[in-house]
């Protein structure tokens, strides 16, 4: 492709506006996965507790906002002064959970809106990492692992406030702990955030800026697409491995064990002789 015509793609994704439509495909995505994780008793528990679920649901789809205000002591309450997306947010809670026959659900799970749902969502992603970090370096010019938390939090939040918006609905997970075992979305956004900030705050990124937003977007929809398409759920659990090997005490522990096999083996014989 001509370089002129991709920058220019580029300076075209940039530039999009998320209300209505990406705001559409967060606010049903969210929803459904809300639903996956009530399982089988999803509809009898949102007949019995429709503020239960609706609340739980608000958490999800705005949970980037929320954490990190709170973090940065703004009005945590801040981002449902945005009524119209919080009206598009409460009518996809709607149609998933409430509609005859489960229709809106099974509409959202059919694989093409699915993906392209999901392609959106992603879009949607990189723009919510790349105004945190904006707003932190605002706020913290010099503060760059402020900048990379609130761009992480923002760009999967919903990962972050799981304990609280289980508990809402009457189920005490404490182990759902996002610092346990961080999701892929988590590990994706903390690199995005990491690159919006090399390439905001250094020179170490010489690309134009829309490429370097390009190239976010395209790695979080070809990640996403390939956990539905393909099954690739988290393609940096290879390197998190050799990197425990390595750095956090992985090879010292095995060399210690078979070292201490060893030893036992000598000690035993030893043993065996002197009988």
């Amino acid at each position: 492709m001509d370089p002129e015509a991709f920058l220019d793609i580029a300076n075209q994704v940039i530039k999009l506006k998320m209300f209505p439509y990406f705001d559409i495909a967060h606010s049903l995505l969210c929803a459904l996965s809300v639903k996956e994780d009530l399982g089988a008793g999803a509809q009898a528990f949102s007949r019995k507790h429709p503020l239960a679920c609706w609340l739980s649901t608000m958490l999800v789809v705005f949970a980037g906002g929320m954490v990190a205000n709170g973090l940065l002591g703004e009005p945590i309450l801040a981002p449902l002064k945005n009524t119209p997306q919080l009206l598009v947010a409460t009518a996809c809670w709607y149609i998933v959970f409430y509609t005859p026959f489960d229709v809106g659900y099974k509409v959202a799970k059919f694989l093409p809106v699915k993906l392209v749902a999901s392609a959106m969502k992603e879009i949607y992603r990189a723009k919510k990492i790349h105004d945190g970090v904006t707003h932190a370096a605002k706020l913290y010019p010099n503060a760059f692992i402020i900048m990379i938390i609130i761009g992480t939090l923002k760009g999967n939040g919903a990962g972050f406030t799981k304990l609280l918006e289980r508990l809402i609905r009457g189920v005490w997970t404490p182990t759902a702990m996002e610092f346990l075992q961080p999701s892929f979305y988590t590990k994706a956004s903390l690199i995005a955030s990491i690159i919006f900030v090399l390439d905001k705050k250094t020179d170490l990124i010489s690309a134009p800026h829309a490429l370097v937003y390009f190239g976010i977007v395209i790695f979080l929809v070809y990640f996403k697409l390939s956990s539905i398409l393909l099954g690739i759920h988290d393609p940096f659990v290879p390197f998190e491995n050799l990197s425990c090997a390595l750095f956090f005490g992985g090879i010292w522990d095995s060399l210690a064990k078979i070292l201490g096999r060893g030893q036992a083996k000598e000690e035993s014989k030893d043993a065996k002789k002197s009988n």
